[in-house]
C-alpha cells in the first residue's frame, strides 16, 4: 500500500496494467454485477436535475424503472447505486448498433448538451474506492469481463493510474495525481 494525502492505494493501481477495449467486452461492466453503480448523494441529485434532458435517450423499459422507483436505490451493502433494468444494466445505458453498452450520460456530456458527467464510481472502473473515518483506500477490482482490458493494458504496457489519469485528477486532484506519479517514479526505481 502507498500512502498519498488522505488515500490509501493497493500497489496493483501501479503494478497491473489495463485499458478498456469496449470493441470485445461491450460494456459489460455497466450491465453486469449485483447492483448498479455506486452514486453520492450530490450526484444522484445532479443526475435528477438532469433528467429532462436525458431522457428521451433512455429505453422504454429504464424510463418505466425510473418513473417507479427512481434513479437510484439503497442496495444490501446500504449503498446508494443505479437503478437496474430487469436487474441487470444500469437504467443510464444504450447500446449502439454493434451491440456496445454505453453510458447515456456520458454521452449527453460528450455531446455538450449536459453539465453532469458519468458518475466517478463509473469513470473510475476498473477502481472501487472504501471511505474510512481517516482515509480513503483505492483498490483495483478484478473482473472477468475485463479481462480483454487487461490484455490491451499489457500490451501497450499502462499501469492503472496512467489509465485512468482523467478520473483520478477529477475525483482527487491534480496536485494529488502529480504525487501519485512520483510514487510510481520511486516505485520504478527500485525495482
Amino acid at each position: 500500500m502507498i500512502q498519498i494525502q488522505h488515500t490509501l492505494l493497493s500497489d496493483d493501481i501501479f503494478e497491473e496494467q489495463f485499458i478498456c477495449d469496449l470493441c470485445k467486452c461491450k460494456g459489460q461492466c455497466c450491465v453486469e454485477g449485483e447492483s448498479g453503480a455506486p452514486l453520492t448523494k450530490e450526484e444522484s441529485a445532479l443526475i435528477e436535475g438532469i433528467l429532462p434532458e436525458i431522457w428521451n435517450d433512455l429505453s422504454q423499459k429504464a424510463q418505466q424503472v425510473i418513473s417507479v422507483q427512481g434513479i437510484a436505490y439503497t442496495d444490501y451493502d446500504g449503498e446508494l447505486v443505479t437503478s437496474l433494468v430487469d436487474g441487470k444494466e444500469c437504467v443510464f445505458t444504450s447500446f449502439d448498433e454493434e451491440g456496445i453498452c454505453k453510458c447515456v450520460i456520458d454521452t449527453a456530456y460528450r455531446e455538450g448538451r449536459i453539465s453532469v458527467p458519468k458518475p466517478v464510481s463509473c469513470h473510475l472502473y476498473p477502481v472501487r474506492l472504501t471511505e474510512y473515518n481517516d482515509f480513503t483506500a483505492v483498490n483495483y477490482h478484478r473482473w472477468s469481463v475485463c479481462r480483454p482490458a487487461v490484455k490491451l493494458g499489457k500490451k501497450e504496457g499502462v499501469p492503472i493510474y496512467r489509465f485512468l489519469r482523467e478520473p483520478l485528477i477529477r475525483k482527487f486532484g491534480e496536485e494529488w495525481y502529480e504525487e501519485v506519479c512520483e510514487a510510481a517514479r520511486l516505485l520504478k526505481k527500485k525495482e
